[in-house]
């Protein structure tokens, strides 16, 4: 289910209308409008805020014509300055920062359309709060909506939790005049569809869009009676509880299938997944047979989680090839040869060449011809924080016209020699026992492991016999295929 649609179709009947029932005895925003503009006129009279220069007069009503959208008998169209305090906020010199004092709000802070203080706190004093900047504080239950992207439109309201607080210029603050609880809900939800925000003309250099103060003050409102807001935001925030109890169960699901399909593995390689077919050649027989100087453990005494038939040896024993790719020289120009890289390996549990850079055609010579990947490569990402040990498995059907694909230093090569099914060897690599084994053997300095060659070759592999193997990964491929219908249902 796409919960996000579907709160966007919620947004979309509620400001046009068509999520709750009108209600014919509801005084009409008409009425309520004309008691906000009183209450701004007496604001204005006190010297409590000031009248803006730049916006269109209330006397003026041409804004009223060219609206969007027609709205309910009841409603009526206003300007968003008509029924609330619009203010932009404003950056002060770094003197007037400091280690604690007042909150100061910045874009980062607005997450998840909430206040996220916690996230890079900045403070500044209090002389400044209430000096040079006492235009943009701000009052708890304020909206505030950040007017420089992209992305445009990110909202929150302030919480109870910041008393007190201000804001760079790169919001604006929103204060509706009257009945602030109710207006500042439906003015959050209004503008969280986002409608009337994408229709504005930005301005703005390459890379960063922003909306004028005066644009914000401007913007088109579709009021309701005050008694439908109420029930506009009831609704609204029953139908999305329910979303986030959906979302929520969604994550758990999607977390329920990754550990199904750890599990899955986990039985795969101690030989729990499929039954044992005594007929089958012994592992170690293989193995003698395809390496006569393989290490060969049969001993079940040191190793009780592996069935009889089975053997441990190292990787390298049943390797054809197992090494790091090079550092090659890249062409600008030439985009015949794929070099694939860390950014290359991800995409539908899969392979894709859409980052890849290309191999200057001068240097092809300099490798040999191990290193053009082939069908059955197991690769597995060996430097970086957080990707080592990503593990994917290359087929050539990913080619598309490329002649070849070559390794760069950053990727391990893992290839099996022919009698070794390569899918098996690919999903005991991908279990999370092997994923810890390289993670614990991992080098080099927090920003920048790496996981060594010989880490890998001396990885023990738990290795059944060659018939088994192949049932092991039908059994994986077909259990998988249905967790991932069930993970694909999930996202329509």
């Amino acid at each position: 289910m796409d919960t996000k649609k579907l709160r966007q179709k919620i947004l979309d009947l509620a400001i046009r209308g068509k999520l709750v029932p009108q209600d014919p005895n509801d005084e009409p925003a008409s009425v309520l409008l004309e008691r906000i503009k009183a209450e701004k006129e007496r604001l204005i009279k006190e010297g409590k805020i000031k009248r803006s220069k730049k916006t269109t007069k209330t006397s003026d009503t041409p804004h009223y014509e060219n609206v969007p959208f027609e709205v309910p008998k009841g409603w009526c169209w206003c300007r968003l300055e008509e029924i609330a305090y619009v203010t932009s906020g404003s950056t002060p010199n770094k003197e007037s920062f400091a280690s604690e004092g007042i909150p100061y709000l910045k874009m980062y802070n607005l997450r998840n359309q909430k206040i996220d203080f916690d996230f890079k706190p900045q403070y500044i004093k209090a002389e400044v709060h209430n000096g040079k900047l006492k235009r943009s504080r701000t009052e708890v239950g304020d909206l505030i909506m950040n007017i420089v992207g992209p992305p445009l439109g990110k909202l929150a309201i302030i919480p109870s939790s910041l008393p007190q607080a201000n804001f760079n210029q790169a919001a604006v603050l929103i204060r509706p005049l009257l009945y602030k609880t109710v207006l500042t809900k439906y003015l959050f939800y209004y503008l969280s569809e986002m409608s009337e925000i994408n229709s504005i003309s930005t301005k703005g250099s390459a890379g960063q869009i922003n909306i004028s103060l005066t644009q914000s003050q401007n913007i088109r409102v579709p009021l309701p009676p005050l008694s439908e807001q109420n029930r506009i935001i009831t609704e609204i925030e029953y139908y999305f509880v329910l979303i986030n109890n959906i979302e929520q169960s969604q994550i758990d699901l999607q977390t329920a299938i990754k550990q199904t399909k750890s599990k899955i593995l986990n039985l795969a390689i101690h030989g729990k997944l499929v039954p044992q077919d005594p007929s089958d050649e012994p592992a170690s027989e293989l193995l003698k047979r395809i390496n006569p100087k393989a290490e060969i453990t049969c001993d079940n005494a040191q190793y009780r989680k592996i069935p009889k038939n089975w053997c441990a040896c190292k990787l390298v024993d049943i390797c054809s090839f197992l090494s790091r790719g090079k550092s090659p020289k890249y062409s600008e120009e030439d985009k015949t040869y794929p070099v694939f890289a860390q950014k290359c390996n991800l995409k539908d549990g899969g392979v894709s060449l859409e980052q890849a850079k290309f191999l200057d055609p001068s240097t092809i010579n300099k490798w040999n011809e191990v290193y053009k990947l082939q069908t059955g490569d197991i690769l597995v990402n060996s430097t970086g924080t957080g990707t080592v040990g990503r593990t994917r498995l290359f087929n050539t059907n990913c080619l598309g016209n490329y002649p070849f694909v070559v390794p760069d230093s950053h990727v391990s090569v893992v290839r099996v020699l022919k009698s070794i099914c390569p899918q098996y060897v690919y999903a005991y690599i991908s279990s999370d026992s092997i994923q810890r084994y390289m993670e614990e053997n991992l080098a080099g300095s927090t920003n920048q492991k790496e996981l060594y060659i010989g880490v890998l070759e001396n990885m023990h592999i738990f290795l059944p016999p060659l018939a088994e193997q192949y049932r092991i990964v039908a059994k994986i491929e077909k259990l998988f295929s249905s967790l991932n219908n069930i993970q694909k249902a999930l996202e329509v």
